[in-house]
């Protein structure tokens, strides 16, 4: 291997670690490296499709975007996605794996080890810098056993290790602290330094604070991040950070959106939530769907099934249906298209649950879940409109009826989705539909818009950019990049 790594873990989940790891791609990338992402084990119902086929993290599509590649599945070798409480389909290398239980994919991951190995040699082969995002944290000791995503990664690939605190949470002394005390020496001995993120304010007024971590951990500082606003603009990996833009809601047009316990590849609202033109809303459960929208969008699930149940315990099939029978518009997304239909018929469980439910009415169309998982990329046009889109898909099941007759899309020269005869309810199975700006445009301007859609494109260059700004002010980046040169021999 030629390359040199480094590995960024956290003191918890939700402290920045992907944006951190985009923002330093980008800064290696700037400073005339061969930069690649890499995240051995990731978690999440958010995925992204690679341009030469395969799933993986949306946020590592994000880095690879950061780092001025293309996504492969070699950033992301082993993904879950959750499609019960207990349940995940386990994706490696792009493709399924197999469904398994938590305590049996706890009790067999390190039979995966030799998998993440073989991404990890082949982006070594070809790059000078891998930044390499831990999952969760190294302090939950629990499960260290059979680790790939954390030290048992770092150990075996000999990756040294910053340990990233969020001082958003509180408590970023005792976190930072308290994982070198509960580790294992040997573990704690790939820890190199640890970063503080999330800073709002004076951050001399943590100086102090620095000193305790420093001298009670031995580690040094590389720095204490801001809060970056520029965050904001990316796509988010989990739901729990999908939060409401206050400052938007006197904007004229009023998208919804339910907040699915499954929901999957909400990252297609981003390029709405950053018009502003566009007041865009998730639902959080227990609360009804605002009756002003002018659209309501079901997103994407990794359980279709459960999440039809899940939407009716709240309530929400009886907002949806008002709005729609009163002339609302409403657009379903994958998962969301299904339910939009009269019947899911899923006899043997591919999508988490087995059996067989009625769907909400909305569209003459009837889906039926199959064994096969359609993953690629692909160009579409809009029926309507004629405008080029260029998305892609990620799904199982295949729907067909009457409304499929009335398509929202063609796909190949095939019709795609489905259309009701007013007009108001339509479906899809492509994902990242409002990336194509002229797509958005238009479909913003039959809500009633009046202005030009932005470049999202751009948009999201611009906030790495600005995401890196941040980080290489903030961050002793020379030293930083320096802890990867003293990695040691890896043991796979």
């Amino acid at each position: 291997m030629t390359a040199r790594a480094l590995m960024i873990q956290g003191t918890g989940s939700d402290v920045g670690k992907s944006l951190i790891v985009a923002g330093l791609c980008r800064i290696a990338r700037r400073r005339g490296l061969r930069v690649a992402p890499f995240k051995p084990q990731n978690m999440s119902n958010n995925a992204a499709v690679c341009t030469s086929g395969g799933e993986i993290g949306r946020a590592q599509a994000l880095q690879a975007l950061a780092a001025g590649v293309a996504p492969i599945v070699d950033h992301n070798p082993v993904l879950l996605k959750p499609e019960t409480d207990r349940v995940s389909q386990v994706i490696v290398h792009g493709k399924p794996f197999s469904s398994m239980e938590a305590s049996h994919f706890i009790g067999n991951r390190d039979s995966l080890l030799p998998k993440v190995q073989e991404s990890f040699t082949r982006l070594a082969t070809n790059n000078d810098l891998i930044i390499v995002e831990g999952a969760g944290s190294p302090a939950e000791i629990n499960l260290r056993q059979r680790d790939i995503a954390n030290m048992g990664f770092a150990r075996a690939a000999g990756v040294p290790v910053c340990l990233l605190g969020d001082i958003e949470r509180g408590g970023v002394i005792a976190s930072i602290v308290g994982t070198q005390n509960v580790i294992t020496a040997n573990d704690a001995a790939m820890i190199r330094g640890f970063a503080v993120n999330k800073f709002r304010g004076d951050v001399s007024l943590f100086d102090d604070g620095i000193k305790e971590i420093e001298a009670r951990t031995n580690w040094p500082c590389f720095g204490v991040i801001p809060w970056l606003s520029a965050a904001a603009r990316l796509p988010a990996e989990d739901a729990v950070s999908v939060l409401h833009d206050t400052a938007s809601q006197q904007r004229p047009i009023r998208i919804i959106a339910p907040m699915l316990s499954r929901m999957a590849n909400f990252d297609d609202a981003d390029p709405l939530r950053l018009e502003p033109g566009v007041d865009f809303e998730f639902v959080p459960p227990g609360q009804p769907l605002p009756r002003d929208a002018d659209l309501i969008i079901l997103f994407g699930t990794k359980s279709t099934l459960g999440d039809l149940q899940f939407l009716r315990e709240q309530g929400w099939d009886h907002d949806i249906i008002a709005h729609a029978r009163q002339g609302g518009r409403v657009l379903g997304l994958c998962g969301g298209y299904q339910m939009l239909g009269n019947s899911i018929i899923d006899e043997i469980g591919s999508d988490g649950f087995s059996g067989r439910q009625v769907g909400l009415g909305l569209l003459d169309v009837e889906t039926r879940m199959t064994t096969d998982k359609t993953v690629r990329p692909v160009t579409a046009t809009d029926a309507q409109t004629k405008c080029e889109i260029f998305a892609y898909e990620i799904h199982v099941g295949e729907t067909r009826g009457a409304d499929c007759q009335h398509p929202m899309l063609t796909l190949n020269g095939r019709p795609e989705g489905a259309r009701n005869a007013a007009g108001n309810v339509q479906g899809t199975y492509l994902h990242g539909l409002m990336t194509s700006d002229s797509y958005r445009g238009s479909f913003l301007a039959a809500l009633g818009s009046r202005t030009a859609p932005g470049d999202y494109n751009r948009t999201v260059q611009t906030a790495l950019d600005e995401l890196a700004d941040g980080i290489d002010l903030a961050l002793d980046i020379d030293a930083l990049f320096a802890i990867a040169e003293i990695g040691v021999e890896p043991h796979f």
